[in-house]
């Protein structure tokens, strides 16, 4: 009996697993997004800037020295951007390399929250079939059955001691 529930309970485990490939592939996806929407904003600051005569730091310095709160605010939300940007093209360059445990390992060491939490908040479970997908579901399986079994037998000792000891 208990081998079958911790089969099952295994079985469950590699389904979730195999999600793992999948929730960041389409993470991937809104990150190429956001990447291209704050490329963009940036881009059309550095023009502004260029046509104004400032390079960026120069014109962020001049936003950022004006009397007007406003200005300095914006100021402070462009440069927030422009770092946002240089993580999120590290991140998409991390994720870009080979392997679906890298990719995995990529997304976990730096995700943005933002952009994780609507990617989770719109993913839909599904049963992909691939080679990164298969891998995952398997790790998935023996790590639950691994844990599962060394559970069973920590458990049965202390019961045993507890039973010697009465």
């Amino acid at each position: 009996m208990r081998t079958w529930l911790f089969v099952a309970i295994s079985l469950i485990a590699a389904a979730l697993f195999g999600q793992a490939p999948e929730f960041a592939q389409q993470y991937t996806q809104r990150l190429g997004g956001a990447i291209d929407e704050l490329d963009r904003i940036v881009s059309h600051f550095d023009e502004d800037s260029r046509r104004s005569g400032y390079d960026r730091a120069g014109a962020l310095a001049l936003m950022g020295r004006n009397q007007e709160q406003l200005i300095r605010d914006q100021a402070t939300r462009m440069s927030e951007a422009i770092d946002r940007l240089a993580r999120l093209r590290a991140q998409q360059s991390a994720m870009n390399q080979p392997g679906a445990f890298t990719r995995v390992a990529a997304f976990a060491n730096g995700y943005d929250q933002d952009i994780a939490s609507r990617t989770w908040r719109n993913f839909q479970f599904a049963l992909p079939i691939s080679v990164d997908s298969l891998l995952f579901m398997s790790a998935g399986f023996i790590a639950s059955l691994l844990l599962l079994w060394l559970a069973a037998v920590g458990l049965g000792r202390l019961a045993r001691r507890e039973a010697s000891a009465q």
